[in-house]
């Protein structure tokens, strides 16, 4: 897919106005807090997830520089190209409520953007992906599966709500043990619902594995090798039956413990990816190189399957992240994503070394003003 128009009013510290981004590589530079990563947050935003900053809806509308506060409405706008065709779409933000219009079709939620606009975001934060604990590394597979699998996003909301009323039921059944029969209609929905996610996580990181390796072997050119595999909370069992009775039989075993602790100990909201390099954990013993190599990999990868399963090229959105990689992992990252839309945030543009024809567009003070470039 190709993005042909991206139009704001009244979105963060944006000045009100369009631009029109060529189908290579748009290279979007200033100063720091000029509202550069505002462009890529507001592309992001036709995925229909959530701001990728961690923003709340509310937070997204420009600050009244009289109050302080933000306003109550923006409003987005996006012409692309996708599906053989033009399409259109526009996202109403108005008192931490989305709305949208597909096409010219009115939606109630923002949510049925979801596998319309498909994008690969790759910020600072991502470094982070294999430091630090196992949230992360899901955050990253279910923002892929969303995208990949818009019905996903269903399931695993719907899991996340059995699971906060079983949590909200343990407690309950502290003060009051009659409540201790209820326990397991709400065990046989954990486990039916979780097991769907698990098993949409498993193939997901059965096709995503390979991809890994084979980048990661460009990456460090053939001296090192990543292996990526699923680490779920329960061993996985085919068929899903199977897997299923096992997830039941130990909510049942765990049962007195999470009585304790009022929490559900086990299931796909303690799942986790291991990586190891060479055998061994990316995490404990990969140097910070190897770190950034493996997440650059892992996002490489989610783009290459995104692309493969959905036969549209997702939109590559990188937020300042060639200054946290070297010279070569730069050049490969750019030749990599050569033939796709890339938007790219950075300082200054002379230390993004075009491979073709693209475009710059200047932020300054929220206002974009554009460039016309040629490879050098």
């Amino acid at each position: 897919m190709v993005v042909t128009r991206l139009a704001c009013q009244g979105f963060r510290n944006l000045e009100d106005g369009e631009i029109f981004p060529c189908s290579g590589v748009n290279v979007i530079y200033g100063d720091n807090a000029q509202g550069k990563t505002n462009l890529l947050e507001g592309l992001w935003l036709f995925t229909g997830g959530h701001s990728f900053r961690g923003a709340k809806d509310t937070e997204l509308p420009r600050l009244d520089p009289a109050t302080g506060e933000n306003g109550a409405a923006a409003a987005l706008a996006l012409d692309f190209f996708s599906e053989g065709r033009e399409q259109k779409a526009q996202l109403h933000l108005e008192n931490g409520r989305r709305s949208c219009v597909i096409n010219g079709v009115k939606k109630k939620t923002g949510t049925a953007l979801v596998g319309k606009v498909r994008a690969v975001i790759f910020s600072p934060e991502h470094l982070l992906l294999v430091k630090e604990g196992p949230a992360r590394r899901r955050a990253f597979l279910d923002g892929a599966l969303c995208q990949l699998r818009p019905p996903y996003a269903g399931l695993l909301a719907t899991y996340h709500r059995a699971l906060s009323q079983r949590n909200a039921l343990l407690k309950d059944i502290v003060r009051f043990p009659e409540l201790l029969d209820t326990l397991e209609v709400w065990d046989q929905r954990l486990a039916k619902l979780g097991v769907g996610v698990m098993e949409e996580r498993r193939r997901y990181v059965e096709r995503l594995a390979p991809q890994v390796q084979q980048v990661y072997q460009g990456i460090s050119q053939g001296k090192e090798e990543l292996e990526l595999s699923y680490a779920p909370s329960l061993p996985v069992l085919e068929p899903v039956e199977a897997w299923e009775a096992a997830f039941l039989q130990e909510l049942r075993r765990t049962e007195k413990s999470d009585l304790r602790a009022g929490f559900t100990s086990v299931g796909p909201h303690r799942d986790d990816i291991e990586l190891r390099l060479g055998g061994l954990s990316a995490r404990m013993y990969g140097s910070q190189g190897q770190q950034r190599s493996t997440v650059l990999a892992l996002k490489l990868a989610e783009a290459q399957v995104l692309s493969q399963l959905s036969g549209e090229t997702p939109l590559v959105l990188l937020d300042d992240v060639m200054s946290e990689l070297d010279q070569s992992r730069q050049e490969y990252l750019l030749n990599h994503l050569h033939g796709r839309q890339v938007f790219l945030t950075c300082c200054s543009p002379e230390t993004v070394r075009l491979q073709e024809t693209g475009k710059r567009f200047r932020v300054e003070a929220g206002r974009v003003l554009e460039e016309e470039v040629s490879a050098s």
